[in-house]
Parts: C-alpha cells; sequence; structure tokens
C-alpha cells in the first residue's frame, strides 16, 4: 500500500512552513517514495529511532528530523536577525533539507523481529546517499540535494553552502548531547 501525502503531512508539520508549493510536493514525495521502498508505514515511522549509534535510543526519527529543522530555522533567523543582508539563507531550501537530512535512514535501516537494525542496503551505502538519491528522483534543487549529502561526515572534505553548515551543526547539536 502507498503512503499518503496526508500521512507525511501529519508528521511533518513543518513542511507547511515551505513556502514554494512544488518544492513542498517534492520534499513531501521523498518522503513517501521512502517509506514505500524501506517497506515502512507511516504508523512505523514513531517506531525508527533516529540513530543506531545510542544503544536503546528513546528518540524516533520523526521527531530528530522535526527538531533539527526548527533548530535550523532558528539558528537561521537569529543570523539574518543579527547579520542582516551579510548572510544569505534560503529558508525554503533550509527547511526542505532539514526535513530530508535523514530521510535515507529509511533505507539504511530495517525492522528484524522486534528491533530496528541496519539493513544489508544501509551496510553498502550510508543514508546520506541514498537520502540525496531519493531527493534526485524526485527533482530536488542541487541546494537541497547538496545539504543531504553533506550533512553528516561523508561532507567534512568538501565546500558546505550555508545552509548545510546550518543543517550540519543543527543535525550534530541534537545527536552529541545524547550520546552515552
Amino acid at each position: 500500500m502507498s503512503t499518503s501525502p496526508e500521512s507525511v503531512r501529519n508528521l511533518l508539520p513543518e513542511l507547511d512552513l515551505i513556502k514554494q508549493e512544488e518544492l513542498k510536493n517534492s520534499v513531501i514525495s521523498v518522503w513517501q517514495d521512502a517509506i514505500d521502498l524501506g517497506g515502512w508505514t507511516a504508523d512505523d515511522i514513531a517506531n525508527i529511532p533516529f540513530t543506531l549509534l545510542i544503544p536503546d535510543c528513546k528518540f524516533d526519527l520523526v521527531m530528530h528530523t522535526r527538531v533539527v529543522t526548527r533548530t535550523a530555522i532558528q539558528i537561521a533567523e537569529t543570523l539574518i536577525e543579527n547579520y542582516g543582508k551579510a548572510v544569505s539563507i534560503d529558508m525554503d531550501v533550509l527547511i526542505a533539507g532539514g526535513i530530508l537530512h535523514d530521510v535515507g535512514k529509511l533505507l539504511e535501516y530495517v525492522r528484524k523481529g522486534d528491533a530496528v537494525v541496519k539493513s544489508e542496503k544501509g551496510s553498502l551505502l550510508r543514508h546520506p546517499f541514498s537520502g540525496q538519491a531519493l531527493a534526485y528522483k524526485h527533482g530536488l534543487p542541487f541546494q537541497v540535494l547538496h545539504m543531504i549529502a553533506y550533512h553528516s561526515k561523508e561532507g567534512d572534505l568538501g565546500k558546505r553552502t550555508t545552509e548545510a553548515i546550518i543543517i550540519h551543526h543543527a543535525d550534530f547539536v541534537n545527536f552529541e548531547p545524547l550520546r552515552p
């Protein structure tokens, strides 16, 4: 059964902050595709930990995605408020990148009994790559593809855009304090 756009909207209310309808609909399509390709349902998503690096992680992928997105928005608003036009941030691109930064985990992870573990695909291709491939498939702008691909350690050797820097740090601020 195919995941509905409404179920994705219900999971990720931050989608409504994207002003460009075409971009918003593409972000929704990526999540729909990732849920379906990963063999999940919209109801499963609340039981997927946002990381397998924290044993018995109590925080799910959707919560993490939403918090990273909101953290990124607050960082961007603070920068704009204080530095004005000296810093250029495309808020729609930033929000899309926040919502999509970990979408590849829906392919990187698989349910095995009661546990969520790394899939065979995930052992070969980490979520920044599978997420970027899904976003490319759905026609997302290269600025968003860049944020997905560069948000994690894989992007450390490249030059990140301002939006990618914000997503990268928002992600790690929402990961490192939770590590044991």
